[in-house]
């Protein structure tokens, strides 16, 4: 199997060396037999020519090894273009905190106006942490200058497969774009802000894993702590299959934002299934939701629409599952809202047919529910959602509540077009 990737972060690798749920396991990297060592400096010497060095002399079949006692920094930015590799990851990769040069110099991305500081393209790339290996992107130099409101250029550090982990992402830690018969598995992505006050979330856009313009894709195993999506499925996303997975704090699993610009944002055939999703920090919004813009161009004050109008993108949202969900505190249970960018004036005018969505066997309580509601679905006049079923409801609206179920509201939907939730419109 053969894909390219290019990647909206500062640290993206590609991978297509086990087996997916859908096909044979593709052909992994051949090897001529050549091994690149790379030492670190240290004193916080830029390494990123030394590791350049090490992707060109050993591309086309060669092995790059990262040894376990290694640290290295990351001063400039990098985007090798490699084939048949195989990397040894088990040093520390640590960002640097030179906010000003990441801001200005790293790659430019359009999507939510979002920069890569280090880019990895090709095909056949096999990359293993061992468990040891990963990155430190240094995000609390982010969190403590920005506390809260996030600005352009925070750059976002991307690792995966067989325990690599990412430790403080200065924004998404893993975004896969362009990426075919993909599979990772065992990945930790932990961003915290140490100096934040109880309560208070400085730790926005720090995704744990997300997708976009990908099709055939597994994730298995992963462990997150953060402020923002535990996983996002993005524009253009076919075929993916998560299971496995626990989120402390944030927003649970979103499929989205969809819709957000002028074009095709469709979603089809996602399986999320076995999440423990877990309150952190008094933050634990959603557990499994789905958000599309509305239907028209707004205008938008938040640093990822750059200033700009943004919405009235078009597509489908179909053949979707979340099955198995434990949930410790969120904020709601299943949720659909396709409402992103709303000012108050376009509620209900999304063009996203949102249809064939099932969540299946949730338990737990919710935290600072609006009542008695544990789910709501909120969809649009010009395209009501239909087919979504909810089925083994367990769920309470708070931590000591008796009522178990699914209660809620129900909006912009076909009639009959949503089973198993009780309230107003459903």
């Amino acid at each position: 199997m053969k894909f390219f990737t290019r990647i909206s972060i500062p640290i993206v690798f590609i991978t297509s060396t086990i087996s997916t749920p859908w096909d044979p396991a593709p052909k992994g990297p051949a090897n001529h037999g050549k091994t690149c060592i790379v030492q670190a400096l240290g004193d916080q010497k830029d390494d990123t020519p030394q590791i350049l060095k090490a992707f060109e002399e050993c591309n086309n079949g060669g092995i790059i090894v990262f040894p376990e006692d290694q640290n290295y920094w990351i001063g400039t930015k990098l985007h090798p273009v490699i084939k048949d590799v195989t990397i040894e990851w088990k040093g520390t990769w640590t960002l640097s905190d030179n906010l000003d040069y990441w801001r200005n110099s790293s790659y430019p991305i359009a999507f939510q106006n979002h920069r890569a500081g280090f880019i990895i393209s090709g095909e056949r790339i096999h990359i293993n942490g061992y468990g040891r290996g990963g990155i430190n992107g240094n995000g609390n130099a982010w969190y403590n200058v920005e506390q809260a409101v996030t600005q352009p250029g925070r750059p976002m550090p991307f690792v995966f497969w067989n325990t690599i982990f990412v430790k403080d992402s200065p924004l998404w830690a893993l975004n896969i774009m362009n990426g075919t018969n993909m599979w990772f598995d065992h990945i930790a992505c932990n961003s915290t802000a140490l100096n934040a006050p109880v309560g208070v979330n400085w730790v926005q856009n720090t995704d744990g894993f997300d997708t976009m313009d990908s099709n055939y894709i597994a994730l298995t195993n992963m462990w997150y702590q953060g402020g923002d999506d535990c996983i996002a499925i993005k524009p253009r996303s076919y075929n993916i299959y998560v299971q496995n997975i626990t989120c402390h704090g944030g927003n649970g699993i979103a499929i989205g934002s969809l819709g957000q610009y002028l074009e095709d944002s469709s979603v089809e055939n996602v399986t999320v299934k076995d999440a423990n999703i877990i309150s952190y920090n008094n933050d634990m919004h959603n557990s499994a939701y789905i958000k599309t813009y509305v239907g028209a161009l707004v205008p938008q004050s938040g640093y990822e629409s750059a200033g700009l109008p943004r919405g009235g993108g078009w597509g489908v949202v179909r053949n979707i599952l979340f099955q198995n969900f434990k949930i410790r505190g969120a904020g709601i249970g299943p949720n659909i809202n396709q409402d992103s960018g709303n000012n108050g004036s376009f509620s209900g005018t999304s063009k996203m047919l949102v249809s064939g969505v099932k969540f299946v066997d949730f338990e737990g309580y919710m935290t600072g529910a609006k009542g008695n509601r544990t789910a709501v679905v909120s969809c649009s006049t010009v395209r009501p959602c239909y087919g979504i079923e909810l089925d083994g409801m367990k769920l309470a609206s708070s931590e000591n509540a008796t009522e178990v179920g699914a209660q809620g509201t129900c909006s912009y939907v076909e009639e009959g077009g949503v089973k198993g939730l009780t309230g107003a419109g459903c």
